[in-house]
C-alpha cells in the first residue's frame, strides 16, 4: 500500500505474534532497557524478533523496530521486506516509521499510543505525510494495555 496509511481491525491471529513481541519486550526490561518489543512475520512465521538495546549496544537507533527490520533484512537477503508485517508493543517514532516505510513493510501492528514520542498516529503522523513514499496498513491497540502496564511499571520502578 502506498500513499496515506489507513487504521484497520486486526486479524485474530496478530493477537499471538503481539504476545511475541510483548515477551521481547519483557526481556528488553530484564537487561535494564525500555520494554519495547518487535517481531517480524513473513509468510505466518516470525523471521526476526528483537527488544531495545540502546544502553545495552550505546547505539541511539538500537530501537526493537530497527533491529528487529536488519535482522529481518538479513534472513530475506533483501532491505525490502515488502511481503513482510511488523508487531511492536508501542507506536514506533519518527525514526523507526522511516525505517518501517524504506523497508517498505507490509503491515504495521502496534500495541500502546505513544503521545509523546510517537510518529505515527501522534506526532509528525509520519506514513500521512507527503514525503513518506511507502504507508504500510496500520493496525493499533492489540494487547495496549499489557504494553502500556510493562512501560508503566518499568518507568515507576526507576522513580
Amino acid at each position: 500500500m502506498t500513499g496515506k496509511s489507513e487504521r484497520r481491525n486486526a486479524t485474530p491471529a496478530a493477537s499471538g505474534f503481539m504476545e511475541l513481541a510483548l515477551e521481547q519486550a519483557r526481556l528488553a526490561a530484564e537487561r535494564g532497557e525500555v520494554p519495547i518489543g518487535a517481531v517480524v512475520v513473513r509468510n505466518g512465521e516470525v523471521i526476526a524478533e528483537a527488544g531495545n538495546r540502546t544502553i545495552e549496544l550505546k547505539d541511539v537507533t538500537a530501537h526493537a523496530e530497527i533491529l528487529a527490520l536488519r535482522s529481518a533484512a538479513q534472513v530475506t537477503g533483501s532491505e525490502r521486506l515488502s511481503d513482510c508485517d511488523l508487531y511492536v508493543t508501542l507506536e514506533p517514532c519518527t525514526m523507526c516509521a522511516g525505517a518501517i516505510s524504506f523497508a517498505r513493510i507490509r503491515r504495521l501492528y502496534f500495541a500502546a499510543a505513544d503521545e509523546k514520542g510517537g510518529g505515527v498516529e501522534h506526532g509528525v503522523r509520519f506514513f500521512s505525510s507527503p514525503q513518506c513514499h511507502h504507508a504500510p496498513e496500520i493496525y493499533s491497540g492489540i494487547h495496549g494495555e499489557a504494553a502500556a502496564s510493562l512501560l508503566q511499571e518499568f518507568f515507576r520502578d526507576r522513580r
